[in-house]
C-alpha cells in the first residue's frame, strides 16, 4: 500500500526540536530508606515545579514484561475491527474504544474539535463483587469486558501482570510524592487504597497526510494523579515546555517516563505542573503506546493540600472526590458520553 504525501501541517507538526527528559534514579528511594527518600523528594520537586515529565530509572518494571505487553498489545489490535468491536467500552469507561471516538473539547491547549485517530484497549481496575459501590452499580465500578480466553490466549494474564506492576511502582513512589509537597510520607497511602489504576493500550496507524489541527491524540493534560508510560518503538509523544513551544522527548531506552494529571494539579493547587502533550501520527510504521495511570481510588477526597495554600494563596478548586472528577472528564472527552457525535465538531458543554 502507497501511503499519502506528507501534509505542510505534518510537516510542521513534527519539525521540532528534541530535548532530554531530566532522568532520575529512583532505585534507592524504592527500597523506603528515609534518607534516600528525602533526596529523592527534593529532585522531585523540581521536576513538578518545572517541566512537569521526567524519566525513571531503576523503577524495578523488568524490560521483558514491557516487551510481553507490547506484543500483546500488537495482537489485540491485529484482530479483526469485529473481534475488537465484541467488547464495546462502557459506561465504566473500559473496553474497546475505536478510532476517531474521542476529541479533549475542554482542553485549553489546541482549539481543534477534530476526532483522534488513535484507537485503544481501557484495561482499568476491577473491583470485588462485594465492593458495596459494585453493588449499587455505580459508574466506572462495573467489570472490565474481557475477550474470550480463546480468542486471544494468554492477552488477559499479562495485562493484569503489567497493570499490577506499574501500580505497585506507583504506590512505592508516594512516599517521594508526599514529601515533595512538604507532606508526612504516609499522607497519601491511604488514598490510594484501593488505587484506581487506568491503562491505555493505544494504536496509532501511520498518517502522513495529516489534515489541519488532526492528530493522533489532541494536546492535553492526563485525568490523575500519576502516569507511566514507556518508550514506543515510533515516535509520536510530544510536550509543551514551559515558554509555551513543543519538543520532542528523549530518554534511555530502559527509562519509564513519568508525568501527573489534573487532579494532583488541582489537589495541590496548581502547584505542580499537569504538563500539556499530544501525540502525533507516525509517518511510516504502525505505533504502540502503554500508558498506565495510578490513580487515588475514585472515593478518595481531593481537598487543597495544606503546604499549598495561605491567606495569599487561597483553594482555587473545590473539594471533590476523585470520581467526581474523572466522571467530568471522561464525559468531556468521549462521544459514548453523548456530549460529541462521532463525526461532527460540536463542542461539549461544561
Amino acid at each position: 500500500m502507497t501511503l499519502a504525501a506528507e501534509t505542510d501541517f505534518g510537516r510542521k507538526a513534527r519539525d521540532l526540536p528534541r530535548k532530554p527528559l531530566p532522568l532520575i534514579d529512583v532505585g534507592p528511594a524504592l527500597t523506603g530508606d528515609r534518607d534516600a527518600i528525602e533526596a529523592l523528594a527534593t529532585e522531585w520537586r523540581d521536576i513538578w515545579e518545572g517541566v512537569g515529565f521526567t524519566g525513571i530509572i531503576n523503577h524495578g518494571v523488568p524490560g521483558t514484561l514491557t516487551r510481553r505487553m507490547t506484543e500483546e498489545a500488537k495482537r489485540f489490535h491485529d484482530l479483526p475491527e469485529e473481534t475488537k468491536l465484541s467488547i464495546p467500552v462502557t459506561r465504566d469507561q473500559k473496553g474497546y474504544v475505536p478510532a476517531r471516538y474521542g476529541v479533549t473539547t475542554h482542553s485549553e491547549f489546541h482549539e481543534s474539535k477534530k476526532l483522534d485517530t488513535v484507537e485503544c484497549l481501557v484495561v482499568a481496575t476491577d473491583y470485588p463483587r462485594d465492593n458495596p459501590n459494585v453493588a449499587a452499580g455505580k459508574q466506572f465500578y462495573g467489570p472490565m469486558p474481557w475477550l474470550p480466553e480463546e480468542a486471544l490466549p494468554g492477552f488477559r494474564a499479562v495485562a493484569e501482570e503489567y497493570m499490577a506492576t506499574i501500580t505497585a511502582l506507583g504506590k512505592s513512589l508516594l512516599p517521594v510524592w508526599a514529601r515533595a509537597l512538604e507532606l508526612d510520607a504516609d499522607f497519601f497511602a491511604d488514598k490510594f487504597d484501593p488505587a484506581y489504576t487506568y491503562f491505555r493500550m493505544a494504536h496509532y496507524p501511520p498518517k502522513p497526510d495529516l489534515d489541519d489541527d488532526e492528530m493522533g491524540l489532541a494536546a492535553h493534560t492526563d485525568t490523575g494523579f500519576m502516569t507511566f508510560l514507556p518508550p514506543a518503538d515510533e515516535d509520536g509523544l510530544q510536550i509543551l515546555d514551559r515558554d509555551g513551544t513543543w519538543f520532542w522527548p528523549e530518554l534511555p531506552a530502559d527509562a519509564l517516563i513519568v508525568n501527573m494529571g489534573q487532579f494532583l494539579e488541582r489537589w495541590s493547587n496548581k502547584r505542580f505542573r499537569a504538563t500539556p502533550h499530544r501525540v502525533v501520527p507516525p509517518l511510516h510504521n504502525e505505533r504502540y503506546s502503554l500508558a498506565c495511570f495510578v490513580n487515588p481510588g475514585f472515593e478518595a477526597i481531593g481537598e487543597c493540600l495544606p503546604t499549598c495554600t495561605d491567606a495569599d494563596n487561597p483553594a482555587k478548586y473545590p473539594t471533590q472526590t476523585y470520581w467526581e472528577f474523572f466522571n467530568w472528564y471522561m464525559t468531556n472527552t468521549f462521544t459514548h458520553y453523548g456530549k460529541v457525535k462521532a463525526g461532527d465538531n460540536n463542542e461539549a458543554t461544561v
